[in-house]
């Protein structure tokens, strides 16, 4: 039998990768954002723009008829927006409320099946002190500490969905993503994630100019093509297990090293410039063995090869702009 489901977030990075996908698997898709996909033409049966802070429209685009839903939607960017503090009311009021109004929404019309796209940003600030050791084991979220307010909320939603799977038999799922990237991705504007903006920045230069790296370079992430970060949301969306689990890439690198294999990536000759900026915490990593325990899966794809395809694109984007 055909599933119906609703993708919230539908015009956003990871949800029209994902709309994408579950369109090829058979669904019929229902997607809500703002706004559309920027990149892309919405491969969406419906596409509703609306906003999901309006419990009316969480009713409207939350219907009885749908087997799943998939709540991507959320006030986010990279360092440059959550790490200023400039931004932290809205992202905790915005982000909160759209996860109060679509899990109502779901009771209202009985939509049993939800999965809840959570952030590794919501581990503590004290285990990840360390940029060759950091620990985001799941069992390590608490006592909490998240280094920012776009963690704390993510860590309340995450109860907030537990609370309705135990109270009102919601069928949750819930990830904690790892620094997703890849093509059709935010690139610039000052919410952008580090590997496209570095793409950005080395597509820009040169020969001979100098690429500016927020703080002393050494910071350590783990980031994940997007390709696997949506295979990893379908096998524990029809997996058992509700989460929450990492879903993220084991290799760990610093930002300065990032760089590095971007410049190499272009055949640029380009220096790095460390400078001060916003910059979270000193080291993360994806902790991999409880998704290989309950899916038998973990990402596996060198970060090499998703940043090739990556800067491909971005450098795309670039020409375009300078060509106007």
């Amino acid at each position: 039998m055909k599933k119906n489901c609703l993708v919230a977030g539908a015009g956003g990075f990871i949800g029209s990768h994902l709309v994408k996908h579950l369109k090829q698997e058979g669904f019929w898709v229902r997607g809500v954002d703002l706004k559309y996909p920027e990149f892309s033409s919405s491969a969406a049966d419906e596409f509703v723009i609306g906003d999901l802070r309006d419990p009316i429209v969480c009713r409207k685009v939350v219907s009885s008829d749908l087997n799943e839903i998939y709540q991507l939607a959320a006030d986010m960017g990279g360092a440059g927006f959550v790490f200023t503090g400039e931004n932290d009311a809205d992202i905790m009021h915005n982000s909160a409320l759209i996860n109060l109004n679509m899990l109502e929404a779901c009771l209202k019309n009985n939509v049993k099946k939800i999965f809840y796209s959570s952030s590794a940003c919501m581990y503590p600030e004290y285990n990840q002190r360390d940029t060759d050791n950091p620990n985001c084991s799941e069992q390590s979220a608490y006592p909490a500490n998240p280094d920012s307010e776009y963690g704390w909320e993510k860590l309340f939603s995450e109860r907030l969905y537990l609370a309705f799977s135990r109270n009102y038999k919601i069928d949750v799922r819930i990830a904690r993503f790892h620094n997703i990237f890849g093509p059709e991705g935010t690139w610039c504007g000052g919410r952008e994630k580090a590997p496209a903006a570095i793409c950005r920045k080395v597509a820009e230069a040169k020969n001979g100019d100098i690429i500016q790296i927020w703080g002393d370079g050494l910071q350590t992430r783990s980031f994940l093509y997007i390709d696997e970060c949506i295979e990893g949301i379908r096998r524990l969306m029809e997996s058992g297990f509700p989460g929450p689990v990492n879903i993220g890439s084991e290799e760990m690198i610093a930002i300065n090293k990032l760089a590095e294999m971007v410049i190499g990536i272009s055949g640029k000759r380009l220096k790095i410039e460390n400078i001060p900026g916003p910059q979270g915490v000193r080291g993360r990593n994806s902790d991999n063995k409880l998704i290989f325990e309950k899916l038998g899966w973990k990402p596996k794809e060198p970060l090499s090869l998703g940043m090739k395809k990556t800067y491909k694109w971005v450098e795309e984007q670039v020409g375009k702009t300078t060509a106007r």
